[in-house]
């Protein structure tokens, strides 16, 4: 073992503490070292074993997920997962978050978030061809709310759009606990072929390790070890640890990587991204039983006098580091100097297991691989169950209904998001056929009639009262909207935002909401491929609402026989499936009306939700049905409204006998549809449902141009869209919004 060379100052107990680690944590460094690290040990420690990289409070509770499936060609552990989609084709996908550097910058930090998981997907040997992003905003009210909006949603289209990728659809909600957090989720979809999945594994010894892409600068250096800690007051002085993006060299990257993929050069490939150098280097070295030896003077620079600890925590973006079969370096030099990008041989595989690191011929750091990966510590922290929220909550029945509707419907969770997607390129490539508003994105596989579906879903209010169901009907309500537009759903990957992990009550959050979505997955054949873990969202020790955020795809053979939302002809019927319990607890309604969050959230049956999905999914593929919504947000009169306003087709409906108003048409329970057809093949659907065992009703018919209710009430869907389609533009141009308790 060669001993660093160092000048730097002696590890103090106050220098461990400003690296993020625990002094039981230093104690395990020094076990493992035999010695006292140096500074740029030290810092290698800390970001590698920091919650962002080494996931060491979740790690355990993730194993309990199920990851594999008859799709599946590679689960978690890599930098994105896969699955087969048949004919020698692949999709390639993943969630990661940008929550902590997005509210302290958000377009840097979402422009970034963006740039980061299209590299995980093409790393994988993917070209990316969607991208959905998942958005949780404080109070409209709130002094930053608007500037974070603005900022999120630019750096989101200012990346993706230049980098031509589509971004389809998303999730856009505001909530007083993300006040002083917000979250921005990214997702990635991209298209491979089955046989060339390139991995990260270093193996064998003697292989070239070149450093490819931008310059290192000093930009985002402690990025995963912020990402691992609260906020507080001061939160905005971590400016300097945001990376700083340039979607155009980026560009050129993916065509650069993607040419050379198309050789046989490439060993093993990985994205530089939190922890940059460090973690990449590590990483590849770990899952291939190899060593690493880095010489930093080759590492090209954009800053002058840079030291070997900022070179290996700088988290600069647009890098790749990849280990090549020796003698490939010029042909793979010269691919990269075409595309004008940096290209440097900057270290060696080795047999010794270990990261050895070189800086003006100097040793500075030299430690065990597998200290940074396997070694990093594992916790099981203790967590304090609480029994679920229970309980009806009380409303007064005498508020009118169509009043009610029109409120909900122009109320902040529930407007319209055009304002947000048409900020986004989401036709660039041609292959989007679903547009953003629709229960869930489809594109189409370029050349082919196959398409896939993609969404993002999570329902927060849901996942504070009940944590384990609030997990559960993450999934599926993703599981839902790509049923609801006729495909197969395939595969998730999840994005789990919690707050902090020391704190007993949400260490259960975390353990329960995992659970709940492991129930799910396991229930509905729809395992869970690759994710991400974001904790410690958390400022002056305020926490988040447990946000488990579910990214779903789902693949159509067909995708002309798609179906979307809106009314399509007169004269339709309006059929429900699924039962209508009139479940008020934690809804839109309770919230926005009576300006309540109370009661227990909606129970799911995972049963019932597959045997309702299945049986509308089947009609789609017949092409016996074109017009499907699920029923979710704001319950069932607001899912006929989003039916009616995108062709302005109204409908009248009812149900005879109704008990109470409210709870049927605003009340939340899951595993339901609404479809629309013609009343020959409605007659079929209906008889057949009923034969089924499926709870089914005729609701009543589509026509005119307003919402009626029992033939009485009306209000004109003209009417309900201005409100729908205006807060978002309104609000974004300054218009007052009132403070809320």
């Amino acid at each position: 073992m060669n001993k660093p060379t160092s000048v730097e100052p002696a590890i103090t107990p106050q220098i461990v503490a400003e690296h993020g680690l625990a002094p039981e944590e230093y104690q395990r460094v020094l076990k493992i070292m035999g010695r006292p690290p140096n500074m740029t040990e030290l810092g290698i420690f800390s970001v590698m074993w920091s919650e962002h990289c080494s996931y060491k409070s979740s790690r355990k509770w993730l194993r309990r997920l199920p990851t594999t499936g008859k799709v599946v060609i590679q689960g978690p552990g890599e930098n994105a997962g896969v699955i087969d989609i048949g004919d020698g084709q692949a999709a390639v996908f993943k969630m990661e978050s940008h929550n902590h550097p997005s509210f302290i910058e958000p377009y840097q930090g979402a422009a970034t978030g963006v740039g980061g998981i299209m590299r995980d997907v093409f790393t994988m040997g993917a070209r990316p061809i969607a991208m959905m992003n998942a958005l949780r905003f404080g109070e409209p009210s709130h002094p930053k709310t608007r500037h974070l909006v603005s900022g999120v949603v630019s750096g989101i289209g200012g990346y993706g759009n230049c980098m031509g990728v589509p971004t389809v659809g998303g999730e856009v909600n505001f909530h007083k606990s993300y006040n002083g957090n917000i979250l921005v989720n990214a997702m990635c979809v991209g298209l491979a072929r089955t046989d060339k999945i390139f991995l990260s594994a270093a193996r064998g010894a003697g292989n070239p390790v070149v450093y490819i892409g931008s310059k290192t600068g000093r930009d985002g250096i402690h990025g995963a070890t912020m990402a691992s800690a609260e906020f507080d007051d001061a939160s905005e002085e971590k400016r300097p640890t945001v990376q700083v993006g340039d979607p155009f060299t980026e560009k050129l990257l993916l065509e650069a990587c993607l040419e050379l993929m198309a050789t046989d050069a490439i060993i093993a490939i990985q994205d530089m991204g939190a922890a940059g150098l460090t973690s990449s280097s590590a990483e590849m070295g770990d899952k291939g039983g190899s060593g690493i030896e880095l010489d930093l003077d080759k590492v090209p620079q954009r800053e002058t006098n840079m030291t070997a600890y900022e070179m290996m925590l700088s988290e600069s973006q647009e890098r790749m580091l990849a280990v090549l079969k020796p003698g490939r370096e010029a042909q793979a030099e010269a691919i990269f100097k075409k595309w004008e990008l940096d290209f440097a041989v900057i270290g060696i595989t080795t047999d010794t297991s270990r990261l050895v690191v070189k800086h003006k011929g100097a040793v500075v750091a030299d430690m065990p691989i597998t200290a940074l990966s396997d070694a990093a510590p594992i916790y099981e922290r203790p967590y304090t169950e609480r029994a679920p929220m229970t309980g009806e909550p009380t409303y007064d029945n005498s508020k009118p209904v169509l009043a009610s509707l029109k409120t909900i419907l122009a109320s902040p969770d529930m407007a319209s998001r055009r304002w947000v997607w048409e900020q986004y390129d989401h036709t660039v490539m041609a292959d989007t056929v679903q547009l953003p508003g629709g229960d869930a994105a489809v594109v189409r596989i370029h050349g082919t009639n196959k398409a896939l579906a993609i969404t993002t879903d999570v329902s927060p209010r849901y996942c504070r009262p009940d944590p384990f169901e609030g997990g559960k009907q993450a999934v599926a309500e993703a599981w839902r909207n790509l049923t609801a537009v006729g495909a197969t759903p395939l595969a998730v990957t999840d994005n789990l935002n919690y707050g902090n992990p020391q704190k007993p009550e949400i260490m259960w959050e975390i353990v329960a909401g995992i659970d709940g979505i492991g129930a799910a997955c396991r229930a509905l054949d729809f395992p869970v491929i690759g994710g991400n873990c974001s904790l410690y969202n958390e400022t002056n020790g305020e926490g988040i609402l447990p946000t488990p955020a579910i990214g779903g795809v789902g693949l159509m053979k067909d995708v002309t026989k798609m179906a979307t939302v809106a009314f399509k002809r007169a004269g339709d019927v309006v059929i429900l499936i699924g039962e209508t319990k009139g479940h008020l607890g934690q809804s839109i309604y309770l919230r926005e009306i009576e300006g309540k969050e109370e009661g227990a959230a909606p129970k799911v049956d995972l049963g019932c939700e597959k045997k309702n999905g299945d049986f509308v999914r089947r009609l789609i593929e017949a092409g016996r049905v074109d017009t499907v919504h699920d029923v979710s947000d704001g319950g069932l009169l607001v899912a006929i409204a989003e039916m009616a306003m995108p062709r302005g087709i109204g409908a009248s409906v009812g149900l005879a006998g109704l008990p109470q108003a409210i709870p049927f048409w605003f009340g939340e329970d899951q595993a339901r549809y609404v479809i629309a057809a013609p009343f020959g093949e409605a007659e079929k659907i209906v008889a057949e449902a009923q034969a089924a065992g499926i709870t089914v009703a005729e609701l009543g018919k589509t026509g005119g141009d307003a919402i009626t209710l029992d033939d009485k009430d009306g209000v004109k869907v003209a009417i309900l869209k201005t409100g729908f389609e205006g807060w978002f533009p309104n609000y974004m141009a300054g218009e007052e919004i009132p403070v809320t308790n």
